[in-house]
């Protein structure tokens, strides 16, 4: 954890991953995210996979190092506390609708300068989710072996929800904007990102839809190579499956030394009257006949050997691991220091944690922080943020309208498949 937003108190109010992503990256940086719920969990507290007690693995790393209220959100006075809230704190993050009773305009009465920042499906309304922007925005069309029928294959779905982290890390940006705008101006702000603009604006930013209008078609499905350069998945004698990419003249240069393919490039190179040191474009258009060569290397060496020698040469390489393995791995994990632990977790279960991605030299990342359990802060926020008398905090909980902390609380017959 780094310091630097240290002093800013963003309230959230979401469920899933884009919307409590913003807050998880702010908390990394030190700012106070005061997380509502309603008081019996949201529609992402149970969210799949379960530990052994019940409690959510991706809520409790989602919702790491914040502070968790936890309000009846269905009576009209919880929902009124957590508007206070909102505009007490003066900066809001959410993916409820705007026409929820969370809207800009409840928010900002009385708080001209208030900051809201609305995730949403699609610009005009319509509700969507990671896997259907994807879908719409085409490329599981785009993946997939290069043999497929272009007129019957299947779509290809990522398995991360790339959109819902993209979205959420946009949203922490836009968040920041704002409120630099408003250090500036005095103004406040009402921002709504769209899952679905995400997606396709993207699509826009890459070159990927300049490029299919301009070619007026689909881009031909590759397989695992690497679109517009030389790379490719392989595998070795002895069953291993490595990803080799060669974008850079250095690139280029260290795969044909580690591969021994000196006298057999500069073949090809004669036959089709190009060299392949000139860039990504001859590269790519011989694709085929490259892969073949650097395979047929690959089918003679046993790994470790063609390891040592792609490492001695610089080639830009990595074997492919399941995710169980890459959980395990000395050099991704075990031995790196964006991985701490939190043993007092929530689900009981121990397990390695990230920091902060960034990574500043001169500045220790901290150690990571848990994630709450619900409702763990809700008399310290009532009493702090909005100032609320013990007895009247005392009223609250008496008539469950807020709730305390649900630790100790054992979920696993409840939320237990059948």
């Amino acid at each position: 954890m780094y310091n630097f937003l240290s002093g800013l108190s963003i309230l959230e109010v979401s469920s899933f991953v884009a919307s409590p992503t913003v807050g998880l990256y702010c908390g990394q940086f030190g700012a106070e995210v005061i997380r509502v719920d309603h008081k019996e969990g949201g529609l992402d507290y149970d969210r799949f996979m379960l530990a052994d007690n019940g409690r959510s693995l991706a809520w409790e790393n989602l919702n790491r190092a914040k502070k968790s209220v936890a309000l009846d959100l269905r009576s009209g006075e919880g929902r009124e506390l957590c508007v206070e809230l909102a505009g007490k704190i003066g900066q809001c993050v959410t993916n409820l609708p705007e026409k929820s009773f969370l809207s800009h305009a409840a928010m900002a009465e009385g708080r001209e300068d208030m900051i809201s920042v609305r995730i949403m499906g699609w610009h005009d309304g319509r509700q969507a989710m990671d896997f259907t922007v994807n879908a719409a925005a085409g490329y599981p069309l785009m993946t997939g072996p290069a043999e497929w029928d272009p007129a019957t294959a299947p779509p290809v779905n990522q398995l991360m929800p790339a959109w819902d982290f993209l979205t959420g890390a946009y949203c922490a940006f836009t968040l920041l904007a704002a409120l630099r705008h408003r250090d500036a101006t005095g103004e406040g702000a009402e921002i709504r990102v769209p899952l679905g603009d995400v997606a396709i604006g993207t699509l826009a930013n890459s070159g990927t839809m300049a490029e299919m209008l301009h070619r007026g078609a689909d881009r031909e499905r590759l397989g695992n190579a690497i679109w517009g350069a030389f790379g490719s998945d392989m595998i070795t004698r002895d069953g291993v499956r490595f990803m080799v990419a060669a974008l850079t003249a250095k690139q280029w240069d260290g795969i044909v030394e580690a591969f021994g393919l000196s006298q057999e490039i500069a073949a090809l190179e004669a036959e089709f009257g190009v060299r392949f040191a000139d860039g990504d474009t001859p590269r790519f258009k011989h694709r085929d006949r490259l892969l073949a060569l650097f395979q047929g290397v690959a089918s003679r060496l046993d790994y470790a050997e063609l390891e040592r020698r792609m490492a001695a040469a610089g080639t830009t390489y990595e074997r492919y691991r399941t995710p169980f393995e890459a959980s395990q791995d000395p050099v991704l994990v075990g031995q790196n220091p964006l991985f701490g632990h939190t043993p007092d977790n929530p689900s009981g279960v121990d397990y390695p944690v990230a920091r902060s991605f960034a990574n500043m030299p001169d500045r220790p990342r901290g150690e990571p922080r848990r994630a709450p359990y619900l409702g763990e802060h809700t008399e310290e926020v009532l009493a702090e943020t909005l100032g609320l008398s013990s007895g009247e905090i005392g009223r609250l909980m008496d008539s469950g309208v807020a709730a305390p902390s649900d630790e100790g609380r054992d979920y696993s017959k409840i939320r237990t498949l059948p």
